[in-house]
């Protein structure tokens, strides 16, 4: 299908990780780059989770509880801030991937957007997020066939549209 089209225009590199890679480099975490009063960590929140429950006095932003219907397990998780261990936000495509794709050559100005985008942020299970770390679709896939599909057809639009690259491998 489409994916599988656009993942054959991406240009690929050999793997090539950096020792460069700083997370720093992506500046400030969960900023508000769409401008709407929210960092962009409880935008995932309210687009993601059901249910939500909202922090009075924080103009509709600040998730304080909610239910995730995990993309990557399929499973049903109780978020709440008082442990947001369990509902993790989750960089499709990682920094340090970005980084090593292309992004080391970016402006920071370039890097803070992309570490925000939401089109590249997903709440998922937390244990589920770790266990992926900053393994691109080569190195690891989520259990569902539902998730697998979506990590993959979101890590090649994400690549696209930044113009990041991809191995052999991938």
């Amino acid at each position: 299908g489409p994916a599988a089209e656009q993942l054959e225009l991406l240009p690929t590199t050999e793997y090539r990780p950096s020792t460069a890679y700083a997370r720093e480099a992506f500046g400030q975490r969960w900023a508000d780059t769409d401008r709407n009063g929210c960092d962009q960590r409880n935008d995932v929140l309210r687009r993601d989770l059901r249910e939500t429950v909202i922090k009075p006095g924080t103009h509709g932003c600040k998730v304080l509880e909610g239910t995730l219907q995990d993309p990557y397990t399929g499973g049903i998780i109780a978020f709440s801030s008082a442990d947001p261990t369990a509902v993790q936000i989750d960089h499709i495509v990682s920094l340090s991937q970005a980084w090593d794709s292309g992004a080391d050559q970016w402006s920071p100005e370039r890097r803070e957007q992309f570490a925000n985008s939401a089109q590249n942020l997903l709440a998922v299970d937390g244990p589920t997020n770790q266990a992926k770390g900053d393994k691109n679709a080569a190195q690891w896939l989520p259990e569902t066939a539902a998730g697998r599909c979506l990590m993959v057809k979101t890590q090649i639009q994400v690549k696209t549209d930044w113009q990041l690259t991809v191995t052999d491998r991938e």
